[in-house]
Order: C-alpha cells, then sequence, then structure tokens
C-alpha cells in the first residue's frame, strides 16, 4: 500500500483525525484564464490583469473561489488512498466559504480533516473538512466540507 493508503475497513478508526496536507501549488494566471474559459466567468477580476492591478481592491487578479474549490478533489487525492474501494465519487459539499481570495501567482495547499464517517452495505461515506490555506495569509483561501463515498 501507498504510505498514504488506508484500507477501506479501516475508514471509520479516522474518525475526528487530520489526514494531512497537501503539495504546495502555483495558481498561475494561465489556469485562471483556462477556468474562465470553461466556466464562462471572464469577470476582470479574474482576467485582465492590468485593470485588476489598476481597479481591484486585492491589488491584482484572483483566482475564482470555484476554481479554488475545484482543486479539492486533486488535494485529496494526494493525502488519502482508500484501499481496497472500487471506486469513490465525489457526493456534494456541505458547507463553502471563501474567507481570502488567491491571488494570481500565489500557493495554495489543502489540509483535509476527517469529520464524519458512515458505513452501509453499498458504501462508506466520508465528510471531510477542507481548508484551503494560501502560503502567507492568515485566513483561509477556502473552507470546505466534502462528502465522498467510497464502493467495494
Amino acid at each position: 500500500m501507498p504510505p498514504n493508503a488506508v484500507r477501506l475497513a479501516d475508514l471509520k478508526q479516522l474518525n475526528g483525525s487530520e489526514l494531512g496536507r497537501s503539495d504546495w501549488l502555483t495558481i498561475e494566471q494561465e489556469r485562471v484564464d483556462n477556468f474562465a474559459d470553461a466556466t464562462e466567468d471572464r469577470q476582470w477580476i479574474h482576467v485582465d490583469p492590468e485593470r485588476a492591478s489598476r481597479e481591484s481592491p486585492f491589488g491584482g487578479p484572483i483566482a475564482h473561489g470555484y476554481l479554488t474549490l475545484s482543486l479539492l478533489s486533486a488535494m485529496i487525492e494526494q493525502i488519502l488512498v482508500v484501499d481496497g474501494a472500487r471506486m469513490g465519487v465525489n457526493y456534494g459539499l456541505n458547507k463553502v466559504r471563501f474567507p481570502s481570495p488567491v491571488l494570481v501567482g500565489s500557493r495554495v495547499r489543502g489540509i483535509a480533516h476527517v469529520l464524519d464517517v458512515d458505513e452501509s452495505e453499498a458504501f462508506t461515506q466520508m465528510i471531510i473538512g477542507m481548508t484551503v490555506e494560501c502560503e502567507g495569509l492568515t485566513k483561509p483561501a477556502c473552507v470546505a466540507e466534502a462528502i465522498f463515498r467510497f464502493y467495494s
């Protein structure tokens, strides 16, 4: 098993624990522009660096909140591998907040905590509290409760 792997049958034992931290990821303008194109959210605070530097209260272009949110699955995959699961699905989210903007050029990483594990005959459901921190900031960029279901 990889070092971050946990057996499906052992997930319940992780309740209340910190799973770990993902690697740092730099948020580049190209990623923001690609996300803007994919979602058709081309607001100038994201895609016009010159205007954002002049007019934005943030001092430059910022990543979309939903871009930051979309990185949660990749961050969790770096932190946790469920051994014995045939597949895992993103079931949804509970609370989501974006306390701080992510300036383009910043580095972010995720910190995962297990909030709840519920086992049924069909699947094991895990609620993971994710905090996305932005290097150099005291407030997180994103705080969310992600719900995953693992099928054996």
